[in-house]
């Protein structure tokens, strides 16, 4: 008799078994997010440059407003993440790299740009693979003015709560160590280069800026080989009175750019506060959450395997058996479904917390105040976002210097815009 109630219970547990392991699986998979890429190294020391550059080893970078990505569409893994967050970040992140890249004493002028710009020497452009206060992953390509792929990688770093004090605008945020990690590996790749490479950087990256205002005269200064690559077929004259005027453009170019700039560094200071508390906060909610979450699952657990336990019992096939042991399978599903039930109410103890999460989902508005400049006698208003304003003075200033010189229309030339993907 006894050993043929060990086997029914030997049977019995493994009949049960695969449920019990899904329980358990769960159970773990919970303890920690799932954060895509790899993580930065911890204290990353930034790369300073050893001497004061001359200005001609200086290249200059524009820094493209990031790509916001994509947040979860299921509302249990969003968590109080939203798409207006998320358009914040897209600026925060550029600037604080900008301010990160400044100190490093690689870099000529460093701004922030709404969109791809002709005629910065270097882009650097991003996308927000992740982001919920906790965990931050980005992808971010840098190009030169010749179309050359300098690098195209994806950063990850997971915050610890000691990251979440000390910090300070424009110096360190709590991602930080992957922030120097970015500007490391472009003062490393700058460093590659020849000095002859970076004057032609320059150099492409002047005629380029022409090419866009005025095609029909700069277009035939360059070629784009198969790859995309772009190369100087020769140089105006120094005097050259259209060069004159392209670079008198692209000084007013780039004071709109700087007034734009101070829209984003405004926005940046305005938004620190604001945004720290609330990654600050999400994360203690989330991980609070967790640890309610995992209590959950581990009584529902002990729940269901007290209840396997007792149905094991109820399935021998021994009427003896089942007779002593019956206050024993009362019991184990008494308690089992106790277990269950308290789980299930500890479960509903985060929606608490996700309403906490859901309401630090503040609304950051983008709307820039109006621009209003003077260019050539004209008096022109600019509204709307910075994007929209830096897109507007863009189209105005080509209308503006193809009426004054006369040539309208298509451009028989190549086009120089940027392509979808770089050459490396």
């Amino acid at each position: 008799m006894y050993r043929k109630m060990k086997k029914i219970s030997v049977l019995g547990k493994f009949r049960f078994f695969p449920l019990f392991s899904l329980l358990l699986f769960s159970l773990l998979s919970s303890c920690a997010p799932n954060v895509p890429g790899n993580q930065v190294p911890d204290r990353v020391a930034p790369m300073m440059s050893q001497r004061e550059l001359n200005e001609h080893e200086l290249l200059n970078v524009s820094i493209r407003v990031f790509d916001p990505g994509k947040i979860p569409v299921n509302d249990g893994q969003r968590r109080g993440l939203s798409p207006e967050i998320r358009e914040a970040e897209a600026r925060f992140v550029p600037v604080h790299l900008k301010y990160t890249m400044q100190r490093t004493g690689y870099w000529g002028t460093v701004r922030v740009v709404p969109n791809d710009d002709n005629g910065s020497e270097v882009l650097v452009k991003g996308r927000i693979e992740y982001s919920d206060g906790e965990s931050a992953v980005l992808t971010v390509e840098a190009i030169d003015s010749r179309n050359i792929l300098w690098f195209r990688k994806t950063y990850a770093e997971t915050t610890t709560p000691r990251e979440q004090n000390g910090t300070e605008p424009e110096k360190k945020d709590i991602f930080q160590d992957l922030f120097n990690t970015i500007a490391n590996d472009l003062a490393a790749y700058r460093n590659r280069l020849h000095p002859a490479e970076i004057e032609q950087i320059q150099r492409i990256a002047e005629i380029r800026y022409g090419a866009e205002m005025i095609p029909e005269l700069f277009g035939k200064y360059l070629a784009i080989d198969q790859y995309g690559r772009i190369s100087l077929i020769h140089l105006p004259a120094h005097a050259d009175p259209m060069l004159a005027r392209v670079r008198n453009i692209k000084t007013r170019d780039d004071m709109l750019v700087d007034a734009i700039n101070g829209y984003y560094e405004a926005y940046y200071r305005d938004l620190w506060e604001p945004y720290s508390n609330w990654r600050k906060f999400r994360t203690e909610e989330v991980l609070a959450m967790r640890t309610l979450e995992r209590e959950a699952l581990a009584q529902q657990v002990l729940g269901v395997a007290a209840i396997v336990g007792a149905i094991a019992l109820g399935a021998s096939s021994d009427s003896d058996t089942r007779l002593r042991t019956s206050t024993l399978q009362d019991v184990m599903l008494a308690g089992g479904a106790y277990a269950i039930y308290s789980g299930m109410q500890k479960s509903q103890e985060t929606t608490i917390n996700k309403e906490a999460i859901k309401e630090l989902g503040v609304s950051f508005s983008t709307e820039a105040e109006p621009l209003v400049i003077e260019v050539e006698g004209e008096t022109v208003r600019l509204t709307g976002s910075a994007e929209q304003q830096y897109a507007r003075w863009r189209k105005l200033l080509k209308e503006l210097y193809a009426k004054e010189t006369g040539l309208i229309g298509a451009s028989s030339q190549p086009d120089v815009s940027p392509p979808s993907s770089a050459t490396p």
